[in-house]
């Protein structure tokens, strides 16, 4: 159904507009109130601290390592993570051996690990790059066999028909049929990634960077106005990093967009 110039209009300012409006809200309200800093600082001794932070560099080097460290681990996983689930898709046999230890692992909160990491790797790069593959790792996985799985039968018998081999019908049918799910899958795994990095930072920070050691270590000293802008700052490039994951969707699978997704 076509839009009207009024829902066009309203989906472009409400979301703004929406925003505005809790920040005039929390505002008045810290103002009317007389609410400390310490507890509830107002937006405006938020911006304050932000433009500081982005003056000084802090915001900016603590940012960029924790974006380096969510994207080392991700890469690894969706490699990994798009590798295997297509293999247990493809082969039952594969799928057999793998699900008992998808199934035990998948529930166990990826954070419970984070100990185990700090004695066996310490508490350097490494540790945290891990952490990020492997919260990433089975989401991807999963959405994967799952998406492999859930192909048209339709369509692999008409190809069978037509003469297609097992590897044309794998390459030319299965894979792009199932590319919503990868990517559905990868969507998941870089949201709990970014999570667990920012976790892995406040609970083992030997290299004092990323924006989860600027988060606790703001904490620490009652920083409430500093801990509120690096969530800020962490928001918004949560935010970016998605936006453009649907927009490399839309160049890799452009009938994704056509399907409405």
């Amino acid at each position: 159904m076509k839009k009207t110039r009024f829902q066009r209009i309203a989906e472009a300012v409400l979301p703004a507009l929406s925003v505005v409006l809790v920040v005039g809200v929390w505002q008045a309200f810290v103002d009317l109130r007389g609410i400390p800093p310490i507890y509830l600082p107002a937006p405006t001794a938020i911006a304050a601290a932000l433009v500081r932070m982005t003056v000084d560099g802090t915001l900016a080097y603590d940012l960029g390592v924790t974006l380096l460290r969510i994207m080392a681990g991700f890469l690894l996983a969706a490699a990994a993570g798009i590798f295997i689930g297509v293999i247990m898709g493809m082969s039952r046999i594969v799928a057999r051996i793998a699900d008992p230890w998808i199934a035990a692992l998948y529930p166990l909160p990826k954070i419970a690990l984070i100990p185990l990491l700090i004695i066996w790797l310490g508490t350097g790069e490494t540790y945290k790059v891990v952490i990020s593959a492997i919260s990433a790792f089975f989401p991807i996985v999963i959405s994967t066999f799952s998406s492999i799985r859930q192909v048209d039968r339709g369509l692999i018998k008409a190809a069978q028909d037509l003469g297609a081999k097992p590897r044309q019908i794998q390459l030319k049918i299965v894979i792009p049929a199932a590319i919503p799910g990868i990517f559905s899958g990868l969507h998941l795994g870089m949201g709990v990634t970014i999570i667990l990095v920012v976790a892995a930072e406040m609970i083992g920070g030997s290299s004092q960077s990323g924006i989860g050691y600027l988060l606790i270590s703001a904490g620490q000293v009652m920083e409430t106005e500093k801990v509120f802008a690096s969530l800020v700052a962490l928001a918004v490039m949560g935010a970016v990093i998605i936006k453009l994951q649907h927009w490399i969707d839309g160049v890799v699978a452009p009938w994704m967009k056509k399907n409405g997704r």
